[in-house]
């Protein structure tokens, strides 16, 4: 069985014949992941290309050295500062005349992943929530979010509209195994907004993309940091949501895999934050990997995702990441046959 067939079957709901080490990137050891990313690369150039880059919005991304490199929008000279006046700033790329099979041809060559080893997730963009902040800041975002809901509604809708039109030409070009929903709309504590707000101005339009996954038998994945525990019964109802991740342990995982069984897969729940520095030796970090799949992997509906970040090129980092992926691997794979 290969990592794909074993992840697809926690995706049905069913008890895998080991515990899947979910990473869209190879293992340290050398096993393919599970899950890879696709999409159309005109979206995403900004991030896969290096250094300083900027999105089709306009925004620009600054890699950050001591996140391995990893890209985030930069924080001063939104390109939004009135809500009201998005008309004027935020244009969508024209798309009319663009040649998708050429663009998804070349996409799929350039793919490090065998499919038959690793399952592919359809994405588009960093989420609804995190565009508008990108554009206005965070403190601007959401207060835009308070005094003008209606324009924030509006601007969300011109970019559904536009990803809609993307996905419609895209999807089945990359013959996708999963659709990702991605957007972080929590910190470690708490949602960055109530879930009426979520209701009101985010999810109708998270609905209208997820008919394109029902509508080809798709199961659909969320990413969603920090504690948002309180969203998750809309994912998975409304959403169709059936794999959560990286499902951080601020929320009540135990709880939350309880109610739902294995109708949600929760792939997570590893808490590097509570290991000091000083007590990450190789025999710590084998044993809270050990510790995290004992405490949630029992009957199914889990998958191991977590690794440390650091410095790009940091050796420790890369040798920490090796010792969690070879107890992954090892203690993963028989757990079932023991358990």
């Amino acid at each position: 069985m290969t990592e794909k067939e074993n992840f697809m079957m926690l995706l049905r709901g069913e008890q895998p014949e080991w515990v899947p080490y979910y990473t869209f990137i190879q293992s340290p050891t050398g096993s393919p992941p599970p899950v890879g990313m696709t999409g159309p690369s005109f979206l995403m150039s900004h991030i896969t290309q290096p250094g300083i880059q900027t999105d089709i919005w306009g925004v620009k991304h600054i890699p950050v050295p001591e996140a391995a490199g990893a890209k985030i929008p930069q924080t001063h000279d939104f390109i939004l500062t009135d809500i009201r006046k998005w008309r004027d700033v935020i244009k969508a790329p024209d798309i009319s005349g663009f040649d998708w099979e050429a663009m998804a041809k070349k996409d799929m060559e350039r793919s490090r992943y065998d499919r038959s080893q690793t399952l592919l997730s359809f994405g588009l963009h960093p989420g609804y929530f995190q565009l508008l902040v990108s554009f206005m800041g965070f403190a601007d975002g959401l207060c835009a979010m308070y005094e003008e809901p209606d324009e924030v509604k509006a601007l969300i809708e011109y970019l559904s509209d536009f990803y809609l039109e993307v996905a419609r030409n895209t999807i089945d070009l990359y013959k996708p195994d999963m659709l990702n929903i991605t957007d972080d709309i929590a910190t470690s504590l708490n949602p960055f907004f109530s879930l009426e707000m979520y209701r009101d101005i985010f999810k109708p339009f998270y609905v209208q993309l997820v008919k394109l996954a029902d509508d080809r038998g798709l199961p659909v994945e969320m990413h969603c940091c920090g504690h948002c525990e309180v969203f998750v019964d809309d994912w998975v109802n409304d959403l169709h949501v059936v794999a959560w991740n990286p499902a951080q342990t601020s929320n009540d995982i135990l709880a939350i895999k309880e109610k739902y069984n294995n109708k949600l897969v929760i792939c997570g729940a590893w808490d590097v934050s509570k290991m000091p520095q000083e007590y990450q030796t190789e025999e710590a970090i084998k044993q809270s990997v050990y510790d995290t799949i004992d405490k949630y992997a029992v009957g199914g509906g889990y998958a191991f995702c977590g690794s440390f970040l650091g410095p790009e090129g940091d050796e420790q980092t890369k040798i920490k990441n090796r010792w969690v992926a070879e107890a992954v691997e090892s203690y993963g794979k028989t757990f079932y046959k023991k358990h």
